[in-house]
């Protein structure tokens, strides 16, 4: 009987701590995605809005088509991957598209889909992190798109940064943790 009841004790001690590892990361990265939404922000408002077509090369996206982009993989990687709900139609859906909104318009939208995304991970069954799926040709787990998504906006963020420099701009001053 001491056989089998070691394994069982000792196996719920353990699963409160995996769960509250989990529930760590979670909260964790939501305070990442906070932080990211602040500082890009900061870095949309400090763009004119008459420099907000600007382009690195003429098949760089704009400044604006980067800043947008960022919401629309905010909303394909959380809604859409994690979610499953059918992805939006590029074509016809101009919520998340520069479309002609102005530069408040789009700032507002960005910080609704970064609400958005953060409400969706936060009532996120973290269970579910493990779940595969295909990511371009690559299996990954719900887990790696959280990260994947992470990486995306740091991408296009770093462009804009760039976009605000050769405008002669200074960005605003680096925050640790975005």
């Amino acid at each position: 009987m001491k056989h089998i009841l070691v394994p069982i004790l000792l196996f719920l001690l353990f699963v409160p701590v995996v769960s509250a590892q989990q529930n760590d990361v979670v909260q964790e990265y939501l305070e990442r995605l906070e932080n990211s939404r602040k500082y890009l922000v900061l870095v949309a408002e400090t763009m004119p809005e008459d420099k907000y077509g600007f382009k690195a090369t003429p098949e760089s996206m704009s400044f604006a088509e980067h800043l947008m982009h960022i919401g629309w993989a905010m909303d394909w990687h959380s809604q859409s991957l994690m979610g499953g709900r059918e992805a939006r139609d590029w074509n016809t859906d101009t919520e998340l598209k520069v479309d002609k909104k102005s530069k408040k318009e789009m700032i507002d939208t960005i910080a609704r889909t970064f609400n958005k995304t953060m409400e969706f991970i936060s009532s996120f069954d973290i269970k579910r992190l493990d779940e595969r799926l295909d990511y371009f040709g690559a299996d990954r787990t719900k887990r790696q798109i959280l990260l994947l998504l992470a990486d995306h906006i740091t991408h296009h963020r770093a462009q804009m940064l760039v976009y605000l420099r050769l405008n002669g701009l200074q960005p605003p001053r680096y925050v640790l943790y975005q």
